[in-house]
């Protein structure tokens, strides 16, 4: 029993750290628009520039989201046929664990008494961002959106290595939906 109770943290941890680790994406496409005609593209500036997270964060993205097109057989233009244009969302999450085994104060009913002993107490907090990032394909002819994909999970924000794999992950699962298949 006692090596149960050691091993069920680590399979807790183990469950946490690997559902933080995956990204959720969704896309939603205009059915009228005939994506076989798009040959090349290029950042919309002004929404670009409305995305609330800094400078470096948005180089990255930018960079991560030109390489996924370009490996897709898109091409950068000065007159592109679709616009790429990106926000972001963010949200706190706070979790309080509080059924810790530990020690703690135990009694006797109506006698009175106390003492210390085995028992449930303590409390963990944990904290974790969740990010969304959203990546828009305008049709430079019509200004209308065409295509629109979501990348929601975990942030990780102390280390820029990780960081930036992490921002290469949410843009290349991203653009795996783009262009839709009919």
């Amino acid at each position: 029993m006692k090596k149960l109770l050691k091993f069920i943290p680590i399979l807790v941890f183990a469950l946490v750290l690997t559902s933080c680790s995956s990204v959720r994406v969704a896309a939603d496409y205009d059915r009228e628009a005939n994506f076989d005609q798009y040959k090349t593209f290029a950042f919309f500036k002004p929404g670009i520039d409305k995305a609330e997270i800094s400078d470096l964060d948005k180089r990255r993205i930018l960079r991560a989201i030109e390489t996924e097109l370009l490996a897709k057989g898109y091409t950068k233009s000065e007159d592109p046929d679709m616009l790429v244009s990106m926000f972001t969302k963010s949200t706190q999450r706070v979790d309080v664990y509080n059924n810790a085994w530990g020690w703690g104060g135990w009694g006797w009913g109506g006698y009175g008494g106390w003492g210390w002993g085995p028992g449930w107490g303590g409390n963990q907090v944990s904290t974790s961002t969740e990010g969304m990032l959203y990546i828009d394909i305008i049709d430079n002819a019509k200004k209308e959106l065409i295509w629109q994909g979501s990348g929601t999970g975990y942030l990780v924000t102390k280390n820029v290595e990780k960081k930036e794999a992490r921002i290469k992950e949410f843009v290349q699962k991203t653009l795996m939906q783009f262009p839709p298949e009919k």
